[in-house]
């Protein structure tokens, strides 16, 4: 097992990997054992998906021999953190990727897929709307109940510092009641689907998978540096009770002190 770095300030655990290849390996690894644990313990295993290469190429192992019987994809529940306004046979699509890299080739259940709506409605209502699916499928039904537990929920960071769909100087920043919300991204010009940060942070395992030495300097302002929230949207990930782990390859942990 790769060996972690306790971060100060409940940032969870630091994991530096020599590259882009073993960072997605040691991503799959942990999919299959975390998902394999929550079936075990709870008969259904919940998980929350992130664009971005890296699990992209998590996803291209995951369909191999190597990984693919290892994971129980009929007790799966696969949702998405985030996703863009576009069609899913989108090249843009995160969860059209997923499909056509790793999901239309492993045996789950269609049922067990949950994507956004993102066409013949309202951005607001698909949000509304992909809340309820958590609450029916991950639980509680009931708003009043809490707010529903995610086994596992993978991340990435963009070289703004923005994770999921969570961009500096938005809206949902901000969002303290609903789990999901249509996010406005001005410099964009677009608007994305996201979870909000505190659905993310009732997860029992979240996962942040980050590469590449154009992250470097933001994810050392991220780790090491003053809390800035607004400017660095990753900053808001802090678990109300459940593991945090950064996956990192050694060129984004170029910067970082504690390595």
């Amino acid at each position: 097992m790769t060996e972690a770095t306790q971060l100060p300030g409940g940032r969870g655990e630091l994991v530096v990997l020599p590259d882009a290849e073993a960072l997605a390996r040691d991503a799959t690894e942990r999919f299959a054992n975390l998902t394999s644990a929550a079936f075990a313990a709870r008969g259904t295993a919940a998980v929350a998906l992130s664009g971005g290469s890296t699990p992209k190429r998590m996803g291209e192992l995951l369909a191999t021999a190597e990984f693919r019987d290892r994971v129980p994809w009929d007790g799966i529940e696969v949702f998405w953190g985030d996703e863009r306004w576009v069609p899913e046979a989108s090249p843009e699509s995160n969860a059209g990727v997923a499909r056509r890299t790793f999901l239309d080739q492993v045996p789950i259940p269609a049922s067990r897929v949950h994507t956004f709506a993102t066409e013949g409605i309202d951005p607001d209502l698909s949000a509304v709307a992909y809340a309820a699916r958590i609450r029916t499928i991950v639980g509680p039904a009931d708003p009043a109940a809490g707010l529903p537990r995610f086994d596992l929920i993978l991340l990435g960071m963009g070289d703004d510092g923005h994770t999921a769909s969570l961009f500096p100087g938005t809206a949902a920043l901000h969002e303290a009641a609903a789990l999901v919300v249509a996010n406005p991204v001005p410099k964009l010009d677009t608007v994305r689907l996201t979870f909000s940060a505190p659905l993310i942070n009732n997860a029992r395992e979240i996962v942040f998978m980050i590469g590449g030495a154009a992250k470097a300097a933001t994810l050392a302002a991220v780790i090491e540096g003053p809390e800035r929230p607004s400017d660095l949207p990753s900053q808001l990930i802090l678990p109300t009770d459940g593991g945090l782990t950064w996956l990192v390859d050694r060129a984004a942990a170029a910067e970082l002190k504690v390595v």
